[in-house]
């Protein structure tokens, strides 16, 4: 199976309703709310800020899931290879999870706590995701995401850059949450 890969940019945005009424202009799908709660963890042995790489603990509602980021493979995007598993759920998981995890020396960093509106957009050939997030204690972010093959990431970059262009989006975060909470 051929590795997937989030290529993705983020935005700062400044008026959230008026980026909404350009995506439904566009045909967005009807949007869906939810709060998301992502613990990040420190490696034991590797300093994750240095390497580049991520690895959370995910809660969305009852729902939880565990991911892996690596580095990110350009100077532009977001894009890196990309590992999200579903746990069950649960909070009494998410408890469970952790001891394991920290009995294993990883610990847990900081908390990011967003309420996420999705949608999708038909864009050059591509359902493109967008994330319109409101983060706590870091702002108003939008986020273009499409799950690719290796093979498509060029492909894939070039369709989230004509998306955001024709949205007006120009200046791109490589900067994740976690680490725009840190700055703070």
């Amino acid at each position: 199976m051929e590795n997937s890969y989030e290529v993705e940019q983020k935005f700062r945005i400044e008026d959230l309703a008026q980026l909404e009424t350009q995506l439904r202009s566009l045909g967005a799908t009807p949007f869906v709310a939810c709060e998301q709660v992502d613990t990040y963890f420190a490696h034991p042995a590797r300093d994750f800020g240095e390497t580049d790489e991520a690895f959370r603990l995910r809660r969305v509602g009852a729902k939880n899931f565990v991911t892996y980021k690596g580095p990110k493979i350009d100077t532009t995007t977001k894009t890196r290879r990309e590992i999200e598993l579903p746990l069950p759920d649960g909070v009494a998981y998410t408890v469970q999870f952790r001891l394991l995890i920290e009995s294993l020396g990883f610990q847990a960093v900081a908390d990011v706590s967003k309420v996420r509106r999705k949608t999708h957009v038909s864009w050059d050939d591509a359902e493109i995701e967008i994330s319109l997030d409101d983060v706590a204690q870091v702002g108003c972010y939008a986020e273009l995401e499409l799950v690719v093959s290796e093979s498509r990431v060029t492909q894939a970059k070039a369709r989230i850059a004509s998306l955001a262009s024709r949205l007006g989006l120009l200046l791109s975060e490589r900067r994740s949450y976690l680490e725009l909470l840190l700055r703070e």
